[in-house]
């Protein structure tokens, strides 16, 4: 009988639980891929023509202030710059995805002293951001000087807006 009882709570729970999951809402910026994929190929376009490598990394959130963000990303030519005498390497991944995180919250560009850097922050340029029709829409490069990163991200942040 002891069993019998468990066996039926535990179907009746399998039964019910599915049910008590709230369903995720579906992004209303279904088409953020096909608008990414053309900002980051716009990126990558620049920095070949800069005739630099990198990271790109872009980013759209709604409304004002962050809660969750579609993003993202492609290596153009070198993820990171390897350890040598004196010093340590770079993850550029781990770069643009810094410059994306502080703009994201202060909502201007990355290095623009806004306040001072908090920790996993380096206030450097590379990103830009801008208001879109229903949020904000982020691109950041690393890999090349911080004037290259500029420009590299510019021409990604170009297509975004028009499109988010």
């Amino acid at each position: 009988m002891k069993r019998l009882f468990s066996i039926i709570t535990v179907a009746l729970f399998l039964a019910i639980a599915p049910a008590s999951v709230p369903a995720q809402a579906p992004s209303s910026h279904s088409h953020f891929g096909d608008v990414a994929d053309s900002a980051l190929a716009a990126m990558q376009q620049r920095a070949k023509d800069l005739n630099i490598g990198g990271v790109a990394v872009v980013a759209y959130f709604q409304g004002d202030s962050i809660q969750s963000w579609e993003s993202k990303m492609v290596v153009v030519g070198r993820m990171k710059d390897l350890p040598t005498t004196g010093n340590p390497g770079s993850n550029l991944l781990a770069i643009a995805y810094a410059k994306a995180s502080e703009m994201a919250d202060t909502l201007r560009d990355s290095g623009s002293h806004a306040r001072p850097p908090m920790t996993g922050e380096f206030d450097w340029t590379g990103g830009v951001i801008a208001r879109s029709k229903t949020g904000y829409v982020i691109a950041a490069f690393s890999g090349g000087k911080s004037d290259d990163d500029v420009q590299v991200s510019k021409s990604g942040l170009a297509r975004l807006k028009d499109d988010l």
